[in-house]
Formats: structure tokens, C-alpha cells, sequence
């Protein structure tokens, strides 16, 4: 019952009126109103549907943060044609675990870490080239797409690529969401 000092705090703050809150739960709003002065003790269901409206209202008012704020704006590829040793170069260099691979300009594929490694142990490997390791795309969103699906995402995908306009300009990995959060939420605190 922690929460209950800080009922009519946030229901000021979100600009909902007595009468509404208490319209919300179906209570009156001399109830309500001697909750929040600490004359009443309400049943632990009123405080949880009291506080289940204020956080509706709190995720509706706060902006999402979209993955154009979290991304990676240093977009690495290799090329299709190249080496798996410039791939595993570019890798190394950059102490990444995977690449998105174009080809014209175009995205066709990524290589890993563990596709590079199978590739280059098995006969023939040093002279095999990224697009003979090929592995699947990454998803391409949009870098308005909301950061807090990307979970969603990462659970098929070690990456997600961010375009303007169909290009891409950045990539998200789950280490750059990890390291952009840093234990935040993937919404913005709505304004006081």
C-alpha cells in the first residue's frame, strides 16, 4: 500500500479530475477523495484498479521512444564479393558478431560470427566468399518504429536495420538496446 500517497499525485499530474478517477472505478468521489488524504484504508482490488487507470493514462500520455534514438548510426557491411577474410577483418575491427551484407548497394543477407567460423574451418574455406556464407536478412523498420517492440524482434533476429526511406542509415543489436537503455524504459516519463 506504498502506492497510496502517491494516488492524487499522479492523478494531478495527468490532469484527471476526483470525479473522473472515481467515475473510472466505480466509487464515489468522496471516496477517492479520503483515500488520497489517508482517512481511508481501500481493499488491495480498489488500489489495484485505481493504479491499472493511472498507468493506462500514464503509458497513453508518455512518447515512445523510436529506434532512431537507440540505433547504431555506424552502419558496417561487406559486400557479397568479398573475402570471408575481409569479413572476419571487418568483424574483428569492429568487435562485432555479425553484418548485414549488401550487394549493389542493396541488403541481401548477413553473415555471423559462427557461420564465418563453420565456413572458414571446412575445405576450400579461406577462399570462399561472403555470399557462399550468406545467412538471412535482418528485419528493416522504419526509424519511427517503436523501440519497445523491438524485444519482439530480437527473439527471432540478432539485429534489426533502421531506414529513412527505404535506406538504411543504422542498426540496432541487442547489445546497443542494452547499452541505449541501460535499465531505462523504453517509453519516456510523461511530463510533470
Amino acid at each position: 500500500m506504498d502506492e497510496l500517497p502517491q494516488i492524487r499525485k499522479r492523478r494531478l499530474a495527468l490532469g484527471i479530475s476526483l470525479g473522473e478517477l472515481a467515475r473510472s472505478v466505480g466509487r464515489s468521489d468522496a471516496t477517492i477523495s479520503r483515500i488520497e488524504r489517508g482517512r481511508i484504508r481501500p481493499s488491495y482490488d480498489l488500489v489495484q484498479q485505481i493504479l491499472t487507470v493511472l498507468e493506462a493514462r500514464e503509458t497513453a500520455a508518455s512518447p515512445r521512444i523510436t529506434v532512431a534514438e537507440i540505433m547504431n548510426r555506424n552502419l558496417v557491411t561487406v559486400d557479397s564479393t568479398a573475402t570471408l577474410a575481409t569479413a572476419a577483418q571487418r568483424l574483428e575491427g569492429g568487435a562485432f558478431s555479425q553484418l548485414p551484407v549488401v550487394d549493389s548497394g542493396r541488403v541481401v543477407g548477413s553473415v555471423t560470427e559462427s557461420g564465418l567460423l563453420r565456413a572458414l574451418a571446412a575445405p576450400g574455406g579461406k577462399r570462399a566468399r561472403v555470399r557462399d556464407v550468406l545467412e538471412g536478412t535482418y528485419p528493416i523498420v522504419d526509424e519511427e518504429f517503436p523501440a519497445e517492440l523491438l524485444p519482439g524482434l530480437f527473439a527471432k533476429y540478432p539485429a534489426v536495420l533502421i531506414a529513412r526511406r527505404g535506406v538504411p542509415i543504422g542498426i540496432v543489436t541487442k547489445a546497443d538496446l542494452i547499452r541505449g537503455l541501460r535499465g531505462q524504459s523504453l517509453r519516456r516519463a510523461p511530463a510533470a
